[in-house]
């Protein structure tokens, strides 16, 4: 996908956006397909000024006690059009699930539009990025005067008396759009010395091809290094997604456009001293390997990376695949070639927005945003791997009402092995078909 495409599809959702206050709606509603029960457990209403939030893009993280915690783009407060997004929990108990918008972004410097979910640190506080605000820079990404942050949520010091609990934040990084890049769309990891990762997007305009950055701890505050830069038309690759280390503390991840063909690459960065080395280690070619890898990888229990793409493959809706390393390199393999029509680098993608995700036993899972189903409305898929290959089943079809539709997200599990995750759109609320919903898959 293109930068200016990117500008499009975030466009597109601002548009969406009606202004206007909207009450939260907790109720959920009960689906059930494939042996699995879908269960809505809430639903955003959106709205500038309003409790509730707008657009969930990525999906959501959960805690040990069982807690979600998951970001909107829109809604909530501040002067932004249609809102300026806000950080979730959503705590169970026994009679449902309770909502708590745990911050509100303001638009200035502490950031606006948090696009990738968060993660929780080390501390156990909550971390993540916004694609705007920060009070740096002047990259007019769409309306917003500045570059983006990276931040810190922790609870509040004090006991907090009311049924809404605000969380303080404070500001990592402002990004300043130059070459320490501009409008993180992922999220941040961290590793075992306590130092945070993340990819951002272009050097000298908000869309540039974009970097890889680190964030040190340094005298209280954080020192930010680019560890590698993108380069456009160039056959490193091009907007990177989302990253993950290994044991000896290399860096993996995707890029959406750009490589040997221009559909994407996979790539590797090493440590050397101080210096970081990029390695690509596939380019995608948009034939039966797919194109355009919007979604992040992860690691097998066998060491080798698993990711999906976008479009592309024997059925048009993109691919699940394999990267093994094998004398020194790495071979690709094709695991599952999605269904979808439409999808390719001037549309949407319709397959995997997000990393997949892997249980103990081996088998992978997922979501599309579009193609198959009844109205490419997206799905949540397992793939398990046999004897003979891997055998896809759907867990759910979205039917584009009031159970959400276009899941981006990346799922998670609890510890009963129920899966949860959001949608972009659908359910219901103040913006242009739905402003999403949160949802659970409880096995049968």
């Amino acid at each position: 996908m293109t930068g200016q495409e990117k500008t499009r599809s975030l466009g597109s959702l601002i548009a969406g956006v009606v202004i206007g206050v909207a009450l939260v709606s907790t109720l959920a509603t009960a689906y059930t397909a494939h042996a699995q029960t879908y269960k809505v457990i809430h639903t955003f209403t959106g709205g500038d000024g309003s409790m509730d939030g707008a657009r969930p893009e990525t999906g959501l993280t959960i805690d040990a006690a069982g807690n979600l915690y998951g970001t909107t783009v829109f809604g909530g407060n501040g002067p932004c059009d249609g809102g300026c997004g806000m950080v979730f929990q959503l705590k169970p108990t026994t009679s449902g699930w309770i909502f708590n918008p745990i911050y509100n972004f303001a638009g200035g410097s502490d950031g606006a539009g948090p696009w990738a979910r968060v993660v929780i640190g080390p501390d156990g506080s909550l971390y993540g990025t916004t694609i705007a605000g920060g009070g740096q820079g002047n990259c007019q990404f769409v309306g917003y005067s500045y570059c983006g942050t990276v931040f810190k949520l922790r609870p509040s010091a004090t006991a907090c008396k009311s049924a809404v609990c605000p969380w303080n934040e404070t500001v990592l990084y402002s990004f300043k759009g130059t070459t320490d890049g501009s409008a993180p769309e992922a999220g941040v990891i961290f590793d075992q010395a306590g130092n945070l990762y993340g990819a951002a997007g272009g050097t000298a305009a908000a869309f540039g091809a974009g970097v890889v950055f680190e964030l040190t701890p340094s005298n209280g505050g954080w020192t930010q290094s680019v560890l590698h830069t993108f380069g456009l038309g160039l056959t490193d690759g091009e907007f990177p997604n989302g990253l993950i280390l290994d044991g000896a503390g290399n860096l993996y991840g995707t890029t959406q456009g750009g490589g040997d063909y221009g559909y994407g690459t996979v790539y590797e960065l090493t440590r050397s001293g101080s210096a970081w080395t990029e390695h690509p280690l596939y380019s995608f070619q948009n034939g039966n390997d797919g194109g355009g890898s919007v979604a992040g990888l992860i690691f097998d229990n066998s060491g080798n990376l698993c990711g999906a793409s976008g479009y592309g493959g024997l059925n048009g809706g993109g691919t699940v695949f394999q990267l093994a390393p094998s004398g020194g390199g790495w071979t690709f393999n094709l695991l599952y070639s999605l269904s979808g029509t439409g999808c390719g680098p001037m549309q949407i993608p319709c397959g995997p927005w997000e990393s997949l995700v892997m249980d103990a036993a081996g088998n992978l899972y997922g979501t599309t945003a579009g193609n198959p189903g009844a109205g490419d409305y997206g799905t949540v898929f397992k793939l398990t791997r046999g004897a003979s290959g891997w055998t896809y089943t759907t867990l759910y079809v979205f039917s584009g009402g009031s159970d959400g539709f276009e899941p981006r997200s990346r799922l998670v599990f609890d510890a009963q092995g129920n899966i949860y995750g959001t949608t972009t759109r659908g359910g219901a609320g103040l913006c242009n078909q739905g402003c999403g919903v949160v949802w659970e898959i409880t096995p049968q």
